[in-house]
């Protein structure tokens, strides 16, 4: 005979442990997040970067360097 199951403890149990994990791993999942946001800036620069017209590495150093 299988015991009843009460889908809504269970449903219960699932969230807490979850938001459980959530908070003892916090620092991995802030980790991952911030990972995620610096590759969408990274993705958002390159894409500018196509459409923008080439420069010499002089220049670029110029800048750099504050000698514009």
């Amino acid at each position: 005979m299988q015991p009843l199951i009460d889908e809504q403890k269970i449903k219960q149990l699932m969230k807490e442990a979850f938001i459980e994990a959530l908070q003892e791993q916090k620092g991995v999942l802030h980790d991952l997040v911030v990972e995620a946001v610096e590759d969408i800036a990274l993705e958002n620069a390159i894409r500018q970067g196509e459409d923008s017209p080439s420069v010499s590495r002089k220049e670029i150093f110029d800048i750099l360097e504050g000698s514009t």
